[in-house]
């Protein structure tokens, strides 16, 4: 018994969980780098606010002094006012405050003068614009607010900036990602748990219907059940139970074959045996025993020669793809040719008439059918009686009637002859001929039937007609 290697299959199982994980995981990755950075942006928006708000409450200290063209802005600013906005000590606050012609007014001498523009619609209805840059060596992000002055002797626009270092923020990113992370992860898990006990219970049917068949002796063709598998499995189950119909059918017709093959050869085999040992003791004439010789070994071969074409016609009947086109006219006609030595003999009156008729079939299946019938029409037909072939066709449809001047069947006789090994009340052949013409019959999906021709009350031959589909691609 043929065992196949598990080594380059993927399980069922491991298919469905990684098919059903990959996707799930990929979506929470992509989720949750959306939501950290969603949270990062709202963290930035919180952060921004209090930059802006420690711009303002520097803006509210400043003021002009002089007048005219003397006027200059004057700022009171200490450092100590931005310790509020300092949030536990994690971050550090610079700020610079440019005059009206950009000169430097209060805060760190060495922090950069802004240079950039105000965005054309910000998120706050001041003049505010923010961005990110270094400071002795530190990222820090900028709030630049510009400030309109106004006083006794004059007004301006101050350009007021505050940067603050990214502790604070850093660590609260950390945070959410941390928590994100962690969350997703435990999301995961419990994804994976699920589908691996629902993958598990969905392909207990499957592992069910695996311990039955291996279970099962070697000679067990029974169908295959599976009452708790789910609709999904059911046209796999049905397909095995078609195989499992096709094996056990084979292994019948196996079966039947050799028992009725060791049967009808045992007998001519023992009858040859006899003659060859009565010509051995010298008890019949040299060429009397020859011929029966002859004779019994060419029943013994036809026999062969039928039973292994009934054998052929099984498989024929086993064959999925499609036969060729035959003109059954053709074939017919070959037929009667090769056969009409016999027809001669017996002083047949004799005739055929034919119509093209395109036939899907092996050339050997139609001319084996063909033969078997004008061969036992030609048998049970008296000498100098009639024969006649006729091969007419339809639009979907050919039919064959081969008819003799015999003396036709009995109810009971048309009943059993397509039996194997049945023959008619004289019996000169092996019972093998119309059974093969009826398995040849069924496997090109046609019909087959033997009719008593009746004149005046009395049975005057027999007719036997054969009806098979045309071919529907008859110009093949």
């Amino acid at each position: 018994m043929r065992v196949l290697s598990r080594g380059g299959h993927t399980s069922l199982r491991r298919r469905l969980v990684i098919g059903i994980l990959l996707p799930v995981i990929a979506l929470i990755a992509f989720n949750t780098v959306s939501l950290y950075r969603q949270a990062l942006q709202a963290a930035d928006t919180a952060y921004d606010r209090t930059l802006l708000a420690s711009a303002k409450s520097i803006g509210e200290l400043l003021e002009v002094s002089g007048a005219g063209t003397e006027a200059r802005l004057r700022a009171t600013v200490l450092y100590s006012a931005l310790e509020p906005f300092e949030a536990d000590n994690r971050s550090r606050l610079f700020y610079r405050v440019s005059g009206f012609q950009g000169e430097m007014v209060s805060g760190f001498d060495d922090f950069p003068a802004w240079r950039g523009k105000l965005p054309t619609q910000g998120p706050y209805a001041a003049l505010v614009d923010f961005y990110d840059d270094s400071y002795r060596g530190l990222p820090v992000r900028v709030a630049v607010l510009l400030q309109p002055v106004a006083g006794a002797g004059g007004q301006g626009v101050a350009t007021i900036q505050v940067a603050e270092t990214l502790e604070l923020r850093q660590t609260l990113a950390r945070k959410i990602l941390v928590e994100t992370l962690w969350r997703q992860a435990l999301l995961v898990i419990v994804i994976v748990v699920v589908v691996v006990l629902v993958v598990q219970r969905a392909t207990l049917p499957v592992r069910r219907l695996s311990a039955q068949l291996l279970a099962r002796g070697e000679d067990d063709l029974a169908p295959v059940e599976a009452p708790d598998a789910p609709r999904e499995w059911l046209p796999l189950v049905e397909a095995t139970n078609q195989v499992v119909a096709k094996l056990r059918h084979l292994l019948e017709h196996q079966k039947r074959f050799v028992r009725d093959a060791s049967h009808q050869l045992k007998t001519p085999l023992a009858v040859l045996k006899t003659q060859v040992q009565s010509a051995l003791h010298g008890d019949v004439e040299p060429m009397l025993a020859l011929r029966e010789i002859n004779t019994t070994v060419e029943r013994a071969t036809q026999l062969a020669n039928q039973m292994l074409a009934l054998a052929k016609v099984e498989q024929l009947r086993q064959q999925l793809e499609p036969a060729p086109v035959q003109d059954w006219a053709q074939v017919t006609r070959a037929v009667a040719l090769d056969l009409s030595a016999l027809i001669a003999e017996s002083q047949l009156d004799f005739d055929i008439a034919t119509v093209p008729a395109p036939i899907r079939s092996y050339e050997w299946a139609l001319r084996e059918l063909t033969r078997n019938l004008l061969h036992n029409a030609i048998q049970h037909s008296p000498e100098q009686g009639r024969l006649n072939i006729a091969l007419v066709a339809d639009a979907n449809y050919a039919a064959l009637t081969i008819s003799d001047s015999g003396p036709g069947l009995s109810d009971a006789q048309r009943d059993k002859l397509f039996l194997p090994f049945a023959a008619g009340e004289k019996r000169q052949g092996s019972g093998l001929g119309l059974a093969i013409c009826h398995e040849i019959v069924l496997s090109l999906g046609g019909s087959i039937s033997l009719d008593n021709l009746v004149r005046g009350g009395r049975v005057t031959g027999l007719a036997a007609t054969v009806r098979l589909p045309l071919a529907d691609d008859r110009g093949q």
